[in-house]
């Protein structure tokens, strides 16, 4: 293991600490990792430590880089001096990631609390976006977001289809940040066809870090099963992001959107009701709807195929083409027509 802390801002005391894990040899199979960047909560006024290496350890365990980004709080937390220690953490990680041996592409980003703010803006708003992230009883929306100072932007409203897919995780009686704001966030992700995963625990209080009583005792009420979210999010990001295998990763299971309809153009990912709603999209795709309609049956008599259409409205053409194997030899080509059609 390899550890080195980089000063990011000397005068405002920003720090990168990098966890850096061995690649090739003992390790058959396995020439790059994928990383986790971990934000640690704190109001803005401080960085915790029990969000901070503690969190980092089983991400390690499971075979992913670990960062640890420390950024600027107090007085020095004006908007956006903590957005920008993001942006240039994150972009170190990406120009040393030959020598860190990172996949560039698989990077999560980890925040509790106020550092969820910071990984939520990171998310929605940051030039240099993670893959992923994880959002530990975050502040989300604008009325909490304003609580941390008046300058500190809504994540929930910057929410958009360029957002990374999230892991969201909470209690619901956390008494600082309402579970509203997970609850929101959840929705505008929902909006945008991002996959997010959320557990949101019957009791705990704020703050919980990993869960374990290590880091805030036995006499805590807060569910044993709190502490579930780390192998869970280990396991989502395992999903979004492939697994190790024997010649790198695998291929990933989990699509970063559930379709494509909230992106700028048309694909073979966008609903049956998102394409067949559009009058160019069916111009071109007038030889493989033909072929539906021969292969197509619909549920009963007095259906028509347009019925079964809007009866199977919100499968995407891909899985519906592949279901009934048509002109799955030409899917490539089928999705470079649509991807040439606005999606409006």
């Amino acid at each position: 293991m390899r550890y080195e802390t980089i000063t990011l801002n000397q005068e405002r005391n920003v720090t990168l600490t990098a966890m850096v894990q061995g690649v090739g040899g003992e390790f058959r199979g396995i020439e790059a990792r994928p990383a986790v960047l971990v934000i640690p909560g704190g109001g803005y006024m401080f960085c915790s430590d029990r969000e901070a290496d503690p969190v980092a350890m089983p991400y390690l365990k499971a075979g992913y880089h670990a960062f640890i980004l420390r950024y600027s709080v107090g007085a020095d937390a004006a908007w956006p001096n903590p957005l920008n220690d993001y942006e240039q953490a994150m972009s170190l990680i990406r120009e040393r990631a030959d020598e860190w041996h990172v996949i560039p592409d698989k990077i999560a980003v980890i925040g509790f609390s106020a550092g969820g703010h910071l990984a939520g803006a990171a998310a929605t708003m940051s030039v240099n976006r993670p893959n992923a992230a994880v959002l530990g009883y975050a502040v989300l929306r604008e009325d909490t977001a304003h609580e941390l100072g008046e300058d500190k932007p809504s994540i929930v409203g910057a929410v958009d289809g360029n957002t990374c897919p999230c892991f969201l995780f909470a209690t619901r009686s956390d008494s600082v940040v309402p579970i509203q704001n997970t609850l929101d966030m959840m929705n505008a992700l929902n909006r945008f066809q991002t996959s997010f995963e959320c557990h949101i625990y019957p009791y705990g209080p704020h703050g919980f870090s990993t869960g374990d009583p290590s880091l805030q005792g036995l006499e805590t009420v807060f569910p044993r099963r709190g502490e579930n979210w780390v192998a869970d999010s280990i396991a989502f990001l395992r999903d979004l992001f492939g697994d190790f295998g024997s010649q790198g990763m695998t291929e990933p299971v989990l699509r970063a959107h559930v379709n494509d309809d909230a992106m700028a153009w048309l694909s073979l990912d966008c609903s049956i009701a998102r394409i067949f709603g559009n009058p160019e999209a069916r111009r071109v795709l007038a030889p493989t709807i033909g072929k539906m309609r021969e292969k197509i049956v619909p549920f009963a008599p007095e259906m028509s195929f347009e019925d079964m259409m809007q009866a199977l409205g919100k499968m995407t053409l891909r899985e519906l083409l592949a279901e009934r194997g048509i002109d799955t030899d030409r899917f490539d080509e089928l999705n470079e027509a649509l991807h040439k059609i606005p999606n409006i």
